[in-house]
């Protein structure tokens, strides 16, 4: 798998961070889901996991082509919490070489999900060209 770097959210130091792969995926690493209530909440399969990122990091997925807004929230997104980050769960990423290349700390952990599953929580705002 080939990623390309799109952008990074950071307060205090941590970086939840976005990728695009080269299969029609994006790689989402952010911070770890480790609150037991929040866990029991949700349904989590065998082989993924979920990670919690600010919503803001969704804005680097133009860089992709992808434009607009969340206006509303389904999986991969599957809770948002009252600071308004995101809850996003999916396969979790494995592989050792791409782990190795992401770097990631230890209260950090990484989702590959489809382009299409982000698209579909997407509201375009684009209006056009400005003419003023």
């Amino acid at each position: 798998m080939q990623i390309r770097f799109l952008g990074k959210e950071t307060s205090g130091g941590d970086s939840p961070t976005l990728y695009a792969t080269d299969r029609q995926t994006y790689l989402i690493q952010g911070y770890k889901v480790t609150d037991p209530e929040i866990l029991a909440k949700l349904d989590i399969p065998e082989g993924e996991t979920c990670v919690e990122i600010y919503a803001r990091l969704l804005a680097h997925l133009s860089k992709d082509g992808l434009h607009g807004v969340v206006t509303s929230w389904a999986p991969p997104i599957v809770h948002v919490l009252e600071n308004g980050n995101y809850l996003v769960q999916g396969p979790r990423v494995t592989d050792p070489a791409i782990r190795a290349e992401l770097a990631l700390p230890d209260n950090e952990d990484c989702i590959e999900v489809p382009r299409e599953a982000l698209r579909a929580l997407l509201e375009e705002n684009d209006r056009g060209v400005d003419d003023a």
